[in-house]
């Protein structure tokens, strides 16, 4: 049974990632659209990097545990969403996806702590570390519009 489930997930994830994106062409969706989309993904990635609620279910508020499975969650989040290319984090792919699918109130906050962490990812050549740091640098330039499952 679990397996068929773990199947499913695999299959209806790719079809609901397109359905947000061509929803998201025309019309940002609001805060609690995001933390609902973000759910599916988070199913998602838990189980690929061995984490817990514990170790990830406070990223949003700030708690960023320094562990190896944490930080590949992190980029398994962020490959999900689409903005790592070339197995790196990519400035441009982010500015995009903001534009797309964040509500108007958000866009230029989240474009700004997303140009102040822009840099970190030079730092680091692994994609989790990479992504784990750039997601902490993020929270840490204004908490008040980081958002992640």
């Amino acid at each position: 049974m679990k397996l068929q489930c773990n199947l499913c997930v695999y299959f209806w994830l790719p079809i609901l990632v397109q359905f947000l994106l061509m929803f998201v062409v025309t019309n940002a969706m609001t805060r609690q659209q995001l933390k609902n989309a973000g759910k599916l993904m988070k199913k998602t990635c838990m189980p690929k990097n061995d984490v817990t609620e514990e170790q990830v279910g406070e990223i949003e508020n700030g708690k960023f545990i320094e562990e190896r499975n944490v930080m590949c969650y992190v980029a398994c989040i962020y490959s999900m969403l689409q903005v790592v290319k070339n197995n790196k984090l990519n400035y441009e792919a982010v500015l995009k996806q903001v534009d797309m699918m964040f509500p108007a109130e958000l866009k230029e906050p989240v474009k700004a702590t997303a140009a102040a962490c822009r840099d970190v990812t030079k730092k680091y050549k692994d994609l989790c570390e990479s992504a784990y740091w750039t997601a902490k640098c993020m929270y840490e330039q204004d908490p008040s519009c980081f958002m992640f499952p």
